[in-house]
């Protein structure tokens, strides 16, 4: 599925619009340079799974929690050094859990992602432009 986004907001509602089709235990790993929306699409994908939190970047904590009727775990791979850093915070856990688990910049950890992992790249084709490309949903 391709979308194209010509503001902010339309990537939320992108981001909403995939978590219409994400269950319990999914994968969802972003790619995307900084700047690109990735979080933007988060927030989108917490509000369409009904979650009235802040969601911000968690640039330095590695993961961060909404709690809603399907949790959202809301990981950035930015500053990990090696994949194995994850299995220090828990990842295998966080997996089993029920919840859906967005990861950015998870080029960093495509190790780790299990079989079946949805895919979200956003690319900028412009200022505020930006084509996004999900893989491995059915809508």
């Amino acid at each position: 599925m391709k979308i194209a986004s010509e503001c902010e907001r339309d990537t939320v509602k992108a981001g909403e619009r995939l978590a219409g089709a994400l269950r319990p235990g999914d994968v969802v790993a972003f790619y995307g340079d900084l700047g690109a929306g990735k979080t933007a699409f988060i927030r989108g994908v917490a509000r369409g799974l009904n979650i009235d939190a802040r969601v911000s970047s968690p640039t330095f904590t590695i993961v961060n929690e909404y709690m809603g009727e399907i949790p959202l775990f809301h990981f950035d791979m930015y500053r990990l050094s090696s994949s194995d850093e994850l299995f220090e915070i828990g990842w295998e856990d966080y997996l089993e859990r029920g919840g859906v688990c967005c990861v950015e910049w998870s080029e960093r950890a495509e190790d780790l992602l299990p079989p079946g992992t949805i895919r979200v790249r956003i690319e900028k084709t412009g200022e505020s432009g930006r084509l996004i490309t999900v893989e491995g949903v059915e809508e």
